[in-house]
């Protein structure tokens, strides 16, 4: 049977007495874009980290591209392409330098850097930008360079470690298109972030990390389609009423985490009972400020698996 792109058994990495990732499985399969979800400090990083070579596990065993992580790095580094959120990228060298060094480094011929150089310039947009230093690149351009740089080598997998964050909706979408073109070109790539809506976008398939341990697993639709009712949330005009609104909503549905100020409910029967939700809210003199409701997003998924918002409010 042919090796998966990347698994993981048991995988476990500690710092004293902090275990920042605490033993978990992962399958990737061949072609896929695998999401890999979680807010900050979560693990995610720690275990790409661990998959690229950079941090050898504490326990238990990992293999890429049918290499193990340990015995074998040298060849997993050989097959992989690696573009890390803190990636260093020498401004003083040009895009065209930077490039062909990588690829110098990955034991291409002279004149295969240079061809592979040109088309992956043009293929991130910066042909006209390959002379130029890159202290001089926007943080939008770096980030396409850096995905350049990690597919000099015709990598099997592709590592992209929060790749969009920082960027603007413009530089956002352009990475996006990038991944989906490599993806349809049969890479495989393994995306950490803790963006909702780029899983959303990007992922055929997903795990949701907290506290080191996987919480969640599957394609977004099946996991959103679990949670089942749609999420109601009112913002109280008067912090006082806060608890009488969670009294009165509690009676519509089961309670959801929600930000301070807020109430969140899973509706029973959606749309359909909003209407009678303001009208016993407002019976009850609660001053209603805004109102939405939303069907279920992985968000509401990290909320139903966690107790708390992706974002980081408090458990409700």
């Amino acid at each position: 049977m042919t090796a998966k792109p990347v698994e993981a058994v048991g995988l476990v990495r500690t710092f004293g007495d902090l275990r920042a990732v605490d033993g978990i499985d992962l399958a990737v399969d061949a072609g896929e874009i695998f999401g890999f979800l979680g807010p900050n400090g979560a693990g995610k990083s720690t275990t790409v980290r661990m998959l690229v070579t950079l941090l050898r596990p504490t326990a238990g065993t990992a293999r890429v591209a049918g290499f193990d992580v340990v015995k074998d790095a040298n060849a997993v580094r050989r097959s992989i392409g690696v573009a890390l959120q803190d990636a260093a990228i020498d401004p003083l060298m040009t895009g065209n330098e930077l490039l062909r060094l990588q690829a110098v480094l990955h034991g291409l011929g002279s004149k295969v850097g240079v061809t592979r150089s040109n088309e992956l310039l043009e293929r991130v947009g910066l042909t006209a930008a390959g002379d130029r230093r890159v202290g001089t690149y926007s943080g939008g351009m770096r980030r396409r360079l850096d995905l350049a740089l990690a597919l000099i080598h015709r990598p099997t997998v592709l590592f992209l470690d929060e790749p969009t964050t920082g960027l603007d909706p413009t530089s956002r979408l352009a990475v996006w298109e990038e991944v989906r073109a490599l993806n349809d070109e049969g890479t495989t790539v393994f995306l950490t972030t803790q963006y909702l809506e780029e899983a959303d976008e990007l992922a055929g398939r997903i795990a949701i990390i907290d506290g080191g341990r996987i919480v969640r697993e599957g394609d977004p639709t099946t996991l959103k389609e679990q949670v089942g009712d749609p999420t109601l949330r009112i913002e109280v005009g008067d912090a006082v009423m806060i608890d009488i609104a969670r009294s009165v909503m509690a009676t519509f549905g089961e309670e959801r985490p929600a930000r301070a100020g807020r109430v969140a409910i899973g509706l029973k029967d959606g749309a359909a009972r909003l209407a009678d939700v303001v009208r016993a809210l407002d019976e009850q003199g609660v001053p209603v400020a805004h109102v939405e409701l939303d069907s279920p997003s992985l968000d509401d998924v990290f909320a139903d698996a966690t107790g708390r918002r992706l974002e980081g409010a408090e458990t409700a």
